[in-house]
């Protein structure tokens, strides 16, 4: 009975400890996508997504990079794009984008496992909406995507629907003018903790699970899963088993990350690791809502689809990787540190923390909790936008 208290009493604090080393780069996440979506209107968005052409997917890409890394959110606002006349592929490039090459996870993934693997992510990223639009291309037919779309003007509810329809974006004046302005400063506050509420979940889950398996399943186990004695055949079965182990995890978003750093100390591969952090998007939950959006056929179809794109996207960033010496020879990601000292992390996070306090005494202040409750309600397009209207009216 004690070894078990002692067993988990570790476990718990190297879920704390994961957490206190990523918190300042969640902050500083979060408070940029915040601004880049005060910024950015959904209007504007489906102007520029209404093809499949090579560019519009690498604006759609863009687009998707400078909003919420909440898969959830990311999903219902693929479908409330989908709905408004976007091209479904290049909706789903949005998609993939909104949790795989936001600032965030690169920062996250720098701090706890290092850049060669920010870079791998965000390569792999791009390509991997690549390989997507040519399994679209050749296997998409003419009648799957009308039978989306006519499933999903149902309005069938998800998750984070309200939080799909909200548009709090301001438009006169510059960038920057935005930005300071009161109204600016106002959607920034309530983009930010949205986003948080959004995702708190998904980041606990996250480290509760990596906490636990960095402290019961033994290497011997993780080197076993992964072939780890066979080099050139764990080359080619991590990116192939990471999505799955993503699968039957249910955590998604950057939540993780922590988890993807305690698979590469076990022994997955380089490509193995990128895959898994990409397979947030064909978790159970989520493959569940997009039977309700989009049907079970296109359920069955992006499955495949997006498994066979993170799967190849991650193989051949392995190999790219290796072949430029870009992998890391030493398996020592940094999953939670022995003690919490007043060092750089610890300096940041007393500041990021001062930044988050600011925007969230702003949200109480400005109508923020109202519009909290309504991120989990489907909503009309005229409700949200009225409603986030009124928002900006409120005073500075």
């Amino acid at each position: 009975m004690t070894n078990l208290i002692n067993a988990l009493g570790t476990s718990l604090w190297m879920s704390f400890a994961m957490f206190w080393e990523i918190l300042w780069p969640l902050i500083l996440g979060f408070g940029i996508s915040a601004i880049v979506q005060a910024v950015v209107s959904k209007k504007e968005m489906v102007k520029l997504m209404g093809d499949d052409r090579p560019k519009t997917l690498l604006v759609a890409c863009g687009l998707g990079a400078a909003s919420s890394s909440c898969s959830y959110a990311a999903v219902a606002i693929a479908r409330s794009l989908f709905k408004k006349g976007a091209n479904f592929t290049a909706a789903m490039a949005f998609e993939l984008a909104s949790t795989n090459l936001v600032v965030e996870l690169g920062v996250i993934l720098v701090v706890l496992m290092g850049w060669r693997f920010a870079a791998a992510e965000f390569a792999g990223g791009v390509l991997m909406v690549g390989v997507l639009a040519i399994l679209f291309r050749r296997f998409l037919s003419n009648q799957l995507v009308p039978a989306a779309r006519a499933q999903a003007e149902k309005g069938i509810a998800g998750k984070m629907e309200g939080h799909a329809e909200m548009d709090m974006s301001l438009s006169e004046g510059t960038v920057w003018q935005r930005i300071v302005s009161p109204k600016g400063r106002t959607a920034i506050s309530h983009y930010f903790v949205m986003d948080w509420a959004s995702v708190w979940k998904d980041i606990a889950l996250g480290l509760l699970l990596a906490g636990a398996a960095a402290t019961w399943i033994s290497t011997s186990a993780w080197n076993g899963l992964f072939f780890s004695a066979h080099p050139v055949a764990a080359k080619i079965w991590g990116p192939f088993i990471g999505p799955l182990v993503s699968v039957v995890s249910f955590v998604c978003s950057v939540g993780n990350v922590p988890l993807a750093a305690v698979l590469w100390n076990g022994g997955i591969s380089f490509g193995g690791v990128i895959a898994f952090i990409y397979a947030d998007l064909i978790i159970i939950p989520i493959l569940n809502i997009y039977r309700k959006y989009y049907g079970k056929r296109m359920a069955a179809f992006l499955f495949v689809t997006f498994y066979a794109a993170m799967a190849v996207a991650a193989l051949v960033i392995e190999l790219v990787f290796q072949a430029l010496g870009l992998i890391p020879s030493e398996r020592n990601a940094q999953v939670a540190p022995t003690t919490i000292t007043f060092n750089y992390t610890t300096i940041l996070n007393i500041i990021f923390l001062g930044i988050a306090a600011v925007l969230i005494v702003r949200f109480l202040r400005t109508g923020g909790p109202a519009m909290l409750r309504m991120m989990d309600r489907p909503m009309a397009n005229s409700a949200a936008h009225a409603h986030a209207g009124h928002h900006h009216r409120k005073p500075g």
